[in-house]
């Protein structure tokens, strides 16, 4: 028994107390965010890390993988959507926080080419002939049926006049981020992304920009789940503050709130 004692009072000293250590290296929040918040996120998560101490684990994809996710129990803190319907879907099945809910940032859709290409300096108006545009060639955008870039690229050229001669030639890709890179690989001749996706892409160049009026507006909302750690709180005000804003201007992305601090 003293042999016994005698080995537990080493292994204690050896290990340390058997909780504050081990739970203070363990803090950690799991971030469901879209594809499109990538590098701007990667950001703020390591300036947050540093001044909290907390983890941040992040799943990008399309809003609307996330949002699925989410309901058939995914263990997320926090979603950061690229639209609004996601975040409501997600409300509606009471996997939302919806007190917590804040409509964080706006973007813009551009129409993008391979760095490349001949295409260039495209005016983007009623009458604007993508199908022409693109020739033999596939115009890439996410999935106009549920990922955010692809309704708001499809509600924009049917405005616009011009979707049904273009809708054959769209290669429909999972994510925003999937489109980006079958345009910089030179697999689609066009793209259509958001504005802060062209800019950290070196392999594409934005040809023209979508006029504001021919799509709902972009806008990210950003909630804790029902299910999310005491952590978050604390996570979401860092993503209300000036730093993150600072940050994510950087990116391009619009800052629809005032910052907290």
């Amino acid at each position: 028994m003293h042999r016994l004692a005698g080995l537990f009072a080493a292994f204690t000293i050896l290990t340390g107390s058997t909780t504050s250590p081990a739970l203070a290296q363990d803090k950690s929040l799991t971030v469901f965010a879209a594809a499109s918040m990538k590098n701007a996120l990667d950001d703020i998560d390591a300036a947050y890390t540093a001044k909290s101490g907390v983890k941040i684990v992040v799943s990008y994809a399309a809003s609307s993988a996330l949002a699925k996710q989410i309901e058939q129990g995914a263990p997320a803190d926090i979603f950061l959507s690229a639209d609004t319907d996601w975040m409501d879907y997600a409300t509606a099945r009471k996997t939302i926080n919806e007190p917590t809910r804040v409509n964080l940032l706006g973007n813009s859709i551009v129409l993008i080419a391979p760095k490349d290409s001949k295409i260039d300096n495209v005016t983007i108006g009623q009458g604007f002939d993508l199908a022409k545009l693109a020739g033999d060639g596939k115009i890439a955008t996410g999935d106009v049926k549920s990922v955010p870039v692809g309704k708001y690229a499809k509600a924009a050229l049917e405005k616009l006049g011009a979707w049904q001669a273009a809708e054959p030639k769209f290669a429909m890709a999972e994510s925003v981020r999937a489109a980006l890179t079958l345009v910089a690989r030179g697999e689609a001749a066009l793209g259509i992304v958001y504005s802060t996706d062209a800019k950290v892409e070196p392999g594409v160049k934005i040809v023209g920009n979508f006029p504001t009026e021919s799509h709902p507006a972009i806008i990210y909302p950003v909630a804790a789940t029902t299910t999310a750690k005491a952590e978050a709180a604390d996570y979401l005000a860092f993503l209300r503050s000036s730093a993150a804003k600072a940050v994510l201007e950087k990116y391009g992305f619009t800052f629809l709130i005032r910052p907290t601090s």
